[in-house]
């Protein structure tokens, strides 16, 4: 499996492209946050499989398990975690060790965020890149595609896999046409809408033709589509979704730490 070095740039690359794009409202504090949980948070359970060790190999083999775990690491450490790394910004800024723009210390709002994030991510490298691409989350996703030789054409899959894409690419455009009278924060709202609607449509109709329909038939030519967007919902933009969640308000909605 993928170890720190790509853990941390990888996440490290995703919070400096927020630090640079939110003009420091994801701040060093987030960045830090977010990097540390994407390597060592879920990989704490090698350490409890060790430190259990002590009393059973069995005891320490189940922390493990349970902590490396896309959503049982931030459910079962997610709150001490939080309020560590809480501690931890208004530490390093009292102490002028780590730069903030806003001059505030991360809430535990933030770092819960941060700390959810983080898992995801690291399990965005885990699930693709360990197990000599034999995970289980892998397999399935390649499950979902066609692989009995050559996939027939199905008429219907063109239909809908068409429409609906044209209903994106249009829907898109409309809602971005020129003098539109809405602001660009109400615009980009209703695209992630209609994003999310027609994903939603896209993945019903391959699962209706994966698990539903029999004998089963190719929902979209040979590709696992079905796999892979629900892979990228959940690995990777939620967790910049979460990122973005975290973000300082504007500097006039907060005040800064006395130092």
């Amino acid at each position: 499996m993928p170890g720190p070095g790509p853990h941390m740039m990888y996440a490290m690359g995703s919070g400096l492209g927020l630090m640079r794009v939110s003009n420091g409202r994801f701040s060093a504090h987030h960045t830090l946050t977010y990097t540390i949980n994407a390597f060592f948070g879920p990989d704490i359970g090698s350490f409890s499989e060790w430190l259990g060790s002590f009393f059973s190999n069995s005891f320490g083999s189940t922390i493990a398990d349970a902590i490396h775990h896309p959503f049982y690491y931030f459910l079962i450490l997610g709150l001490p975690m939080c309020i560590l790394y809480s501690w931890l910004s208004r530490f390093l800024l009292l102490r002028g060790l780590l730069d903030s723009v806003s001059g505030v210390p991360l809430s535990r709002r933030q770092c819960f965020l941060l700390i959810c994030a983080g898992s995801l991510s690291h399990f965005f490298l885990d699930h693709l890149f360990e197990e000599n691409g034999q995970s289980t989350m892998y397999t399935w996703i390649l499950s979902t595609g066609w692989w009995k030789g050559r996939a027939p054409v199905n008429p219907d899959a063109v239909f809908v896999v068409g429409l609906l894409c044209t209903c994106l690419i249009g829907g898109f455009i409309y809602i971005h046409r020129v003098k539109s009278v809405k602001s660009a924060r109400k615009q980009s709202f209703q695209s992630l809408k209609l994003m999310l609607i027609i994903a939603s449509m896209y993945c019903l109709w391959c699962a209706s033709q994966i698990y539903w329909v029999n004998p089963r038939q190719a929902p979209v030519g040979e590709e696992a589509d079905l796999g892979v967007l629900i892979f990228l919902a959940i690995y990777f933009f939620l967790p910049h979704c979460l990122c973005i969640m975290s973000i300082n308000p504007k500097d006039g909605d907060i005040e800064p730490l006395p130092l």
